[in-house]
Formats: C-alpha cells, structure tokens, sequence
C-alpha cells in the first residue's frame, strides 16, 4: 500500500520544529514528526498511521549537541537524532557497555544506519530496545515545547501501545542515561534476524562485596503493552548467591508475574517460556561480564 497523502515541512532548527508543530496542532491537523523514519514509515505504508503533515527534522543532525555521545562519571548523554549505528560503534566505558551491544539487535544494518535514538523512543514500541534500556538505566528524555524544555523520567515516559507522554508539539532534543550498570545485558528472541522481538529482557545486577547481591532489575518487552518492569523477579535476586540457580528462580518469578497476550507470534504460554528462558540467559550474561 501507499501512505494516504500528507503535507510535507522541512525544520531547520529545534525551534522551527516546534513552531511547525505547534501551529499545524492549532490548526486542528495531525503532524508528526520524522527522524530517521523507520518505524514511521512502514506505518504510513500501511496506513497504520495517517499524519495530515510531516515535520522533517533531519537537518536536526546538524544542530550542536544533537548527535554527540558524551559520558560524563555516571552519566551518558546521547544527543536524539543519533542513530542506532553511531552508538553500536561508540567506545563507551563498562557501565554503559550494554548500550552499545544490544543495537545488534536493532533490525538491520540500513535500519540501524537511519534509525536514531530519540525516534525510538518517542515511537514507544513495547519490543523497541531503546525503550526498554531507557527503564533499566534511569534515563531522563528531554523535550522542547511550546512552554520550553521539559524532562521526562523513563519511568513516566510509556503509556501503552505506541503511547508516550511526550507531546504533539515537542521535539525529543537528547537522552541521558543516569544508572551506569558495568554487569548488565540484553537478550531476546525473535523467528528471523532483524524482527521485532517477540519477547525481550534486559537486566543489570548489583554485586556485593561478599560476593552476594544486593540487587539487580529486570525489564521485559514483547509481554505487555509497554516495556515492563518487574519487582517480583528483582525481590527473588536481593541477597541471593548469584549462579544458575538463582538465575533461573529469577526467570520463574518474571514469567509468573507477567499476563502477556496471545497473538500470531506466539500464545501467552509460549511468552511466559520465552521470558523464563531470556531472563535467565541475561543474568548469565551480566553476570559473566564483570568476571572478564
């Protein structure tokens, strides 16, 4: 199919972004917003969304700050029109190293070459990698409007199915990250390389000095509507001794707490074994990390 017919705007800067937007919402059109276009794109194809206008926001990538990586002790700071690949291919020290490792996952090369961060985030796909790595690690999303910038902890970002709390008239400017995680990883399962997960789960752990743990988080997506948090499943790793065993009580604990759908990829049973398998092999891995 083709996308139904939009008017087409070209921003020079994040103040014409937001002007465009702003004026076009007055005006009781529906714009959006175009990054990288990649998600956006297939939609319109499909004529799973029909924005009146387009706001173009590539020459963004010219405007300072807007595609610099920057870490700074605890803190990362990744400019919103960056792309996927920029960050695959970044030096970033150990605590943010999982950033960089789970973009492997992130479609195809031409996907992650377009694709960019702040993009990812706004379209708030519940199997997207950025926005589940964006509740691990205590990311901050801030937001140019019409009333000026605005922060937007990961925690109050996502609402449901494509749903997020940055609005119609905003421009997503950068992310910082601010939970470095040196033992963290990502994994997920999808039938071919480079689609959407089916299901995907991204933890940190937090070791003790007596080799025990004080703690870890655990993130899924492809299980609810929105990326999900897990309490059940970090209660089960406060003070245990990190091995197989925990481990996988950890997945047994996530893969009851969750209520997934069924749906052509798979039924909520075939979830719930997913998120047991992915929760597990991802402490693993994080744990592994910081033994290397």
């Amino acid at each position: 199919m083709k996308p139904a017919a939009f008017a087409y705007h070209r921003a020079h800067d994040v103040a014409d972004a937001v002007g465009l937007l702003s004026d076009l919402a007055g005006q009781g059109r529906e714009p959006k917003a175009i990054a990288g276009g990649q998600s956006l794109m297939p939609m319109m194809s499909f004529r799973l969304a029909r924005p009146s206008d387009l706001v173009d926001l590539g020459r963004l990538r010219d405007v300072p700050g807007m595609t610099d990586i920057v870490q700074a002790g605890p803190t990362l700071r990744i400019g919103a029109m960056t792309t996927h690949r920029q960050v695959e291919l970044a030096q970033l020290g150990p605590g943010f190293a999982v950033l960089a490792e789970a973009m492997r996952y992130v479609g195809h090369l031409p996907i992650r070459s377009r694709g960019t961060v702040g993009g990812s985030l706004v379209h708030g796909d519940a199997t997207a990698e950025w926005c589940m790595l964006a509740l691990l690690l205590d990311a901050v999303i801030v937001a140019e409007g019409p009333n000026g910038r605005r922060e937007i902890p990961a925690g109050e970002m996502f609402y449901g199915f494509y749903a997020t709390a940055v609005e119609a008239d905003e421009v997503v400017t950068e992310v910082r990250f601010t939970r470095a995680a040196p033992k963290a990883a990502l994994t997920e399962f999808s039938r071919r390389a480079g689609d959407f997960a089916t299901v995907a789960a991204a933890v940190t752990l937090e070791p003790r000095a007596d080799g025990s743990l004080a703690g870890g988080r655990v993130v899924l997506g492809g299980v609810a509507p929105a990326p999900l948090r897990v309490p059940e499943a970090e209660e089960v790793l406060a003070g245990g001794e990190p091995g197989p065993e925990l481990f996988a009580a950890c997945g047994r604990a996530a893969a009851e707490a969750i209520d997934p759908r069924s749906d052509a990829q798979g039924s909520a049973d075939y979830r719930r074994a997913l998120t047991r398998t992915l929760v597990a092999r991802s402490l693993g891995q994080a744990w592994e990390r910081g033994e290397r």
